[in-house]
């Protein structure tokens, strides 16, 4: 059985890994972790999760061992400190954070090429679909204005989303540059027209929105839209048990979600 350590394990993110590693045949939960001073420490994470005691208490104690594998959902430097840890450790680890910093995301990447890891802004099967769809779009439409619309609940502290930029990304690199040559980051007061090079990306914040992505390809006479929508947040921790049960068993390098999912 694959041993996995949940960090950030009392949070939304982090209670549905929770259940979703209890119900899975091949993986058991052997560590629940949650920053110094949160008030659920101690408490059994299983119960915090929703479900009855699994016996393991939540602690702010990060100590993984080179059979495990760590689950991060939390935030930038505490997923930092996390994946050192786990390379320390030789422990594997899959990363969902997001809200890094350029400099933050170099460092991180850097430091989980020394074990086995996966870090991804967006874990779903249906997104990492869309990812490829739109790198064949942007190759086929050549000359289309391309503009990436996420929209995600009011809570939601980093804008735009991990995912939203990793689009634009792909779009930018099938158009033979990069995100920070080309993107625009919302528009306001008299921009000018819009460039051909430009990729623009857009934030929309409200509700209870759990995250929908649109790449929008716009052309003279037509435009092409495509969207996903994630109805719950269970489709990134199911993605993300996914990619844990699978870098388990990988030589040490440094994954994407591609990876796992096969899809070239």
């Amino acid at each position: 059985m694959t041993a996995i350590v949940v960090c950030g394990a009392a949070g939304r993110m982090g209670q549905l890994c929770v259940r979703l590693v209890a119900a899975e045949p091949g993986a058991r939960l052997a560590a629940a972790v949650e920053a110094p001073g949160h008030p659920a420490l101690g408490r059994d994470a299983g119960e915090v999760a929703g479900l009855p005691a699994l016996g393991v208490p939540l602690t702010a104690d990060f100590a993984p061992t080179a059979a495990d594998v760590v689950l991060d959902f939390t935030a930038p430097a505490a997923a930092l400190a996390h994946i050192a840890g786990a390379a320390a450790a030789g422990a594997a680890i899959v990363v969902g954070t997001t809200g890094f910093s350029a400099e933050e995301r170099a460092r991180a990447e850097g430091l989980a090429r020394r074990t086995r890891a996966v870090i991804a802004p967006n874990m779903s099967v249906g997104v990492n679909v869309l990812d490829g769809l739109v790198a064949a779009a942007t190759r086929a439409l050549a000359g289309f204005d391309v503009e990436v619309v996420e929209i995600h609940h009011r809570q939601k502290r980093d804008a735009p989303s991990g995912t939203a930029l990793k689009l634009a990304e792909t779009a930018a690199a099938a158009r033979g540059g990069t995100l920070a040559e080309r993107a625009r980051f919302g528009r306001d007061g008299e921009p000018g027209p819009r460039t051909d090079a430009e990729i623009g990306v857009l934030a929309v914040r409200g509700g209870d929105a759990v995250g929908d992505h649109t790449v929008l390809f716009l052309g003279p006479g037509e435009r092409l839209e495509l969207t996903h929508r994630a109805q719950s947040r269970e489709c990134l921790a199911r993605g993300a048990l996914r990619a844990a049960l699978w870098v388990a068993t990988q030589p040490v390098g440094l994954y994407t979600m591609r990876d796992v999912l096969d899809l070239g």
